[in-house]
């Protein structure tokens, strides 16, 4: 009887190719597009997730309350892990790191600028990497010991055994390379070249040692024993800060599963409040809904023909066909029809793979031989057809056999008003698409063209590595970029200009309540740093060559002002880690950290050469850029010549800070122009068959005198009437939608008419135009052709 279904069905849709055609079209691409959101919503499900103990690992952060609200971050002082491994009998392991960081590595010739980490030895218990080569048991024991990925490996040491070859970290340390692990997966959180021990770290820096709890600048890891100890651990551990230093009494300690630290990584007054997780539910509800459009436009077609399919349902149930049986030739369809598009759709993703990836800078691939995969596409095909060919089924099925092989008229009011429904549905999530786009395009727009408080155009930042930690060299740099005509201003600065981080507490001035906290960014500058920039004074002066004894003096900037409620800031002695400082200065406001968010209290001291950070170069606008790079890299190379130029325009930069929002509207345009697209083909499918069902009165009107305008407007009509129904649902619906989205951030526009009044032209002008096509070959056609037969 399966066969004899098949046959029948294989016959029906060869018979019907338009239906067919438009039917597979319209789910092939729905298919295609819920694969490829379903495959990017997994791989950020399976951020951290590839390490055996994950579900027991989990992010030390720090609450700190300040400013009237409480700050969290992933940043805890170093004494903490030791502490935690030593006197908390639920915590198995706990590692220190430091986050990952750009330094040389060099192998005789080879000179590599990779990511490297320095870490305790217990993270490889916690984290468990592939060891392919070397000491597996105790790689990072040796305080120069290095633990190599793989990449890194061939490119050092090429077919060469790397076990036991000794490296040299920037130029200074020699380390030994103990054991090569396999590359770090891309969904991976913490991601390194190589890896070396936390002691070769306090041996570089030895301040890491003097410092206390107060001082948070490494990353903690902990494993439990179990995950049900969670809730009992935070318990303990909360005030952990305030028995070691009772001044600490505004700072506590809580741990964050590492399985979520990807995806719910916000937090606001110390409560999480989301993060990625949110456009990944928007992509997945995208995936969903993209596919249901396709289903739809199954649905539609499939009632629309229901007055040719009705002889044959009349027919199959005179000679003794159940209703069952017929509701599964019909759902056997659906699901043939599911099945090709499948096959169709694969092809598609496979296509459309590599420009996918390129847009969201991963690596997505289809796991043929994963089994989970293709249960989830089995599920998926069985849904689609199940769902796609349930009405259709439900409604053909049930037409009375005498009435439909005597030749009377069926009822169709039913079916016209679920067409209707279907049709509304369509577009109202079309809609919403279209204004939630045009919405995000807005708030885009409006961020990175609201002022920033410096010039970002022509302005680089280059690590000061090496030879340019040196005061002597750096002075030397500059002066020959100034001479060169390449720069117009070179100043320092502590860490990029676009980066955040590095807050202080322990400032105090005049008039300060002791009781309250407040958080400051701090940051060291060079000399010239504000006209370097292109920021502004609002009083007072920066650090000047001129004036050499500014080392206990300090400039702020107007939000620091306001929080300080200083009348003449100018002049007035503050505490500032201890010692007293003079503000000698006002800077303007500038964005340091995300565009998004108002600008914090900034401090700043000054920056000596052998502190690190960037060197901050204008280039001459006088002359060509190209000229001007190809100069600053020769002078650097010269200066510092064993280590690359590591330089980046600050504009490039800052501009990764909109790439979330950027993925965002990239992926709703595109899909959303998917799911009108196939909304387009369900409209042309039913205008054909409606058009084909009016094909005799249309022919009446035009003997009548009817012009074909009338007959076009005649028939656009009903669907216009629709598609205004649909738009009145969505607007509201993408209000609500759109707005929650926007109240995340402090900066947002106000939503206008203006995306609500495109949504409705773009879908008004596009079913005009997909009904119009069909239409307009009825209304020209002959209409003896139609009536010749009455």
């Amino acid at each position: 009887m399966f066969k004899l279904n098949l046959k029948i069905a294989i016959r029906n849709l060869w018979k019907n190719k338009g239906f067919t055609l438009i039917n597979i079209g319209g789910l092939a691409i729905g298919i295609a597009s819920c694969m490829l959101l379903l495959l990017y919503v997994s791989y950020e499900f399976g951020f951290d997730k590839q390490f055996k103990n994950y579900n027991t690992t989990y992010v030390a952060y720090t609450d700190m309350k300040a400013n009237g609200k409480i700050h969290s971050w992933a940043w805890t002082p170093g004494l903490l892990a030791p502490e935690l491994k030593a006197k908390y009998p639920g915590v198995v392991n706990a590692s220190r790191s430091s986050y990952p960081f750009e330094q040389l590595i060099s192998y005789n010739d080879k000179k590599i600028k990779n990511k490297g980490l320095f870490a305790d030895p217990s993270i490889l218990k916690i984290l468990n990497y592939e060891f392919l080569s070397g000491n597996v048991t105790t790689p990072l024991n040796n305080i120069n010991s290095v633990v190599l990925t793989q990449t890194l490996s061939k490119k050092l040491f090429g077919s060469e055994n790397p076990i036991g070859k000794t490296l040299k970290l920037d130029n200074e340390d020699l380390l030994k390379v103990e054991a090569v692990i396999a590359d770090l997966p891309a969904n991976s959180s913490i991601k390194f070249d190589y890896i070396m021990p936390w002691k070769l770290n306090e041996k570089r820096q030895k301040w890491i040692k003097e410092q206390g709890w107060g001082s948070n600048f490494c990353l903690t890891l902990v494993q439990l024993r179990n995950s049900i100890l969670l809730d009992e651990v935070n318990t303990s551990v909360r005030n952990i800060y305030k028995i070691h230093d009772n001044k600490l009494d505004n700072n506590e300690l809580f741990l964050h599963p590492l399985s979520k630290w990807h995806l719910y990584n916000e937090f606001d007054n110390g409560k999480s409040i989301g993060g990625k997780i949110g456009q990944l539910r928007i992509f997945f509800m995208l995936a969903i809904c993209i596919l249901l459009i396709a289903c739809v436009n199954f649905m539609n077609l499939s009632t629309a023909r229901s007055e040719k399919r009705a002889k044959e349902v009349g027919v199959r149930k005179a000679i003794g066909s159940t209703r069952k049986s017929i509701m599964f030739q019909f759902i056997l369809e659906s699901t043939l029809l599911s099945l090709i598009g499948t096959v169709i759709a694969f092809i598609l993703v496979e296509i459309s793979l590599p420009y996918f990836n390129s847009i969201l800078n991963i690596d997505l691939i289809i796991e043929y031989d994963n089994w989970r995969y293709w249960l989830v596409l089995l599920s998926l095909v069985t849904f689609t057809g199940l769902l796609a060919g349930s009405y259709p089924a439900f409604y053909l099925s049930s037409f009375e056999p005498v009435k439909v092989l005597k030749g009377f008229s069926i009822k169709t009011g039913s079916a016209i008003s679920v067409r209707r429904v279907l049709v509304v549905f369509q577009f109202v999530f079309a809609s919403c698409l279209i204004v939630c786009t045009a919405v995000i395009f807005q708030q885009l727009t409006y961020i990175k063209n609201k002022p920033i408080g410096y010039s970002q155009g022509n302005l680089i930042q280059m690590a000061a590595m090496g030879n340019l930690r040196q005061t002597n060299k750096i002075e030397l740099l500059k002066n020959q970029l100034l001479k060169s005509g390449a720069a117009a201003n070179v100043s320092l600065l502590s860490m990029n200009i676009d980066e955040g981080g590095n807050n202080t507490s322990s400032i105090n001035w005049p008039g300060k309540n002791p009781n309250d906290k407040v958080l400051f960014n701090q940051r060291g500058i060079g000399y010239d740093f504000v006209s370097t920039i292109g920021a502004k004074m609002i009083e007072g002066r920066e650090f000047k060559m001129e004036f050499p004894g500014d080392s206990n003096k300090v400039l702020i900037n107007e939000a620091a002002v306001k929080i300080m409620g200083l009348k003449n800031p100018v002049g007035t002695v503050i505490g500032y880690d201890g010692y007293k400082c003079t503000i000698i200065g006002v800077m303007k406001d500038f964005v340091a950290e995300s565009p998004y968010q108002k600008v914090a209290p900034m401090i700043f001291n000054r920056a000596y050469h052998d502190d690190g950070g960037v060197i901050l170069v204008r280039l001459n606008e006088a002359q060509n850029i190209s000229t001007s790079l190809a100069q600053i890299d020769a002078l650097v190379k010269k200066i510092n010549p064993d280590y690359p130029v590591d330089r980046k325009f600050v504009s490039d930069s800052f501009e990764e800070k909109f790439e979330s929002e950027k993925l965002l509207g990239t992926i709703s345009n595109w899909f959303g122009g998917f799911a009108i697209f196939i909304s387009c083909l369900g409209l042309l499918g039913l205008a054909l068959f409606m058009a084909e069902q009016r094909k005799k009165e249309i022919s009446i009107r035009k003997v009548l005198g009817a012009s074909t305008s009338n007959i076009l407007t005649l028939l656009n009509k009903d669907f216009i009437k629709l598609v205004v129904i649909a738009n009145l649902i969505a607007f509201p619906l993408a209000y609500i939608t759109i707005n929650k989205w926007l109240s995340a951030f402090e900066y947002r526009i106000s939503i206008s008419a203006l995306p609500f009044v495109l949504a409705l032209m773009v879908s008004l002008i596009i079913a005009i135009l997909t009904v119009t096509i069909q239409s307009i070959k009825v209304a020209k056609a002959n209409a003896v052709d139609a009536l010749k037969y009455e």
